[in-house]
């Protein structure tokens, strides 16, 4: 059996649960000519346990018009975010601090970050993550 052959490969951060046929789903998906409708039941089903995160999804479009898709873990300043408690990041880095996360926050983040990150170890991902944090005005205690 031959393989199908991809057209496109798409990628949307989705709130988990919660993708509709509307921007931005619809004006990603369209164009490519698969079903919409399909898409956003099968994401919101797969997604359903982590409702209200953003979730990025990379969909694969193939020539006959199906799909198959694979969800990430969510983006890294959301998960600082909620472990800090903080609705945003510093508007003045450098200069002012949003809140503080722990370094067991941050390793929890990291091993759930661990595969999406261009990281070898733990603790490079852990720098990475630190990196992002320090970047959104959050202090790392310990």
């Amino acid at each position: 059996m031959a393989k199908k052959q991809v057209v496109a490969v798409v990628k949307i951060q989705i709130p988990a649960g919660k993708a509709t046929p509307a921007p931005p789903v619809g004006t990603a998906l369209g164009p490519h000519g698969i079903a919409i409708m399909d898409f956003c039941k099968q994401y919101n089903a797969a997604t359903e346990a982590q409702t209200g995160t953003i979730i990025p999804v990379e969909v694969t479009v193939f020539q006959d018009r199906t799909f198959t898709f694979v969800t990430k873990t969510p983006p890294t300043p959301v998960l600082l975010r909620q472990a800090a408690g903080v609705d945003k990041g510093s508007d003045k880095v450098g200069k002012e601090t949003v809140g503080k996360i722990t370094d067991s926050q941050l390793t929890e983040i990291a091993q759930l970050k661990l595969n999406d990150l261009n990281a070898y170890d733990l603790e490079s991902a852990k720098a990475q993550i630190a990196g992002t944090a320090r970047s959104m005005g959050l202090v790392v205690e310990g």
